[in-house]
């Protein structure tokens, strides 16, 4: 492992992110580093960037995502208008969408990426939600000043060493020994992460198909009273964690979310 590369942050926002669990995820990979990581939602990206596997497969259903992580294996630079500002922000965001929606896998990769990435940085609390047209639709941000990053070529030397995919989780080419940390869309009302959502279905879909994996397997969800049911009734080992994010409960104000951490073969 490379000293510099400890200094790499995700490069995006990302609602969820997970790097308030790295710690947590570093001791148990570390009886681990010689297997490749598969995280079949990838998301921001913190998991891998904190663990630094050697070999990684990182998916996610989220196109414009894994594009943008393809253009930084690259060295994706910016070259369009960057400015917080709401005009250019909905100007982006219909090019975006334009670009997005007439071409599935991007006849312009890189200027999708390039619009993805100030969509992201601009947009509405770091959110990433698309309509059930594929239409991106996170309203403009209000912040007052925004650090954009213009050059990604830092990137390349680690995301190279990894695989990026974009396909549904059950389609993965995972091997036996394979370390599997999955991170899905919270069971929430709000799940529209993606044009096609995350419903529960879904949830008991992938509980499933971790529940058959023969090796390591680690998933973090909200603690909901179902989830917690779904994951023990498949055999995995649960612990209950604080999250940092905060919510509201009738008389007690606001308090800590509670976060479940399921695993098995470990």
């Amino acid at each position: 492992m490379k000293q510099n590369q400890t200094l790499l942050k995700p490069p995006l926002k990302w609602a969820g992110g997970k790097r308030w669990l790295i710690p947590k995820l570093s001791r148990i990979w570390a009886k681990h580093r010689d297997r490749r990581l598969v995280e079949p939602f990838c998301g921001g990206l913190s998991v891998a960037l904190g663990l630094q596997p050697e070999k990684a497969l990182l998916n996610d259903v989220n196109l414009a995502l894994i594009n943008f992580y393809q253009q930084c294996q690259k060295g994706l630079k910016l070259d369009i208008e960057l400015a917080n500002d709401e005009a250019l922000y909905y100007q982006h965001r219909a090019s975006f969408n334009e670009l997005n929606l007439l071409n599935t896998h991007g006849t312009d990769v890189n200027k999708t990426a390039q619009l993805f990435y100030y969509l992201n940085r601009t947009g509405y609390n770091g959110l990433c939600r698309f309509n059930q047209s594929g239409g991106y639709n996170v309203p403009f941000g209000r912040y007052k000043t925004i650090n954009y990053q213009q050059d990604f070529a830092h990137y390349q030397q680690q995301l190279n060493q990894w695989e990026f995919t974009q396909q549904d989780f059950a389609a993965l080419a995972i091997e036996d020994d394979d370390f599997i940390y999955a991170d899905p869309p919270y069971d929430v009302p709000f799940r529209q992460y993606a044009q096609k959502g995350f419903d529960w279905e879904e949830q008991e879909r992938l509980a499933l198909w971790l529940s058959q994996h023969k090796g390591p397997v680690l998933i973090s969800n909200q603690a909901t009273p179902r989830i917690k049911a779904l994951y023990k009734s498949l055999g995995f080992k649960l612990s209950i964690l604080d999250a940092p994010r905060r919510i509201s409960c009738k008389g007690t104000g606001r308090q800590a979310a509670k976060e479940v951490l399921a695993s098995h073969g470990l």
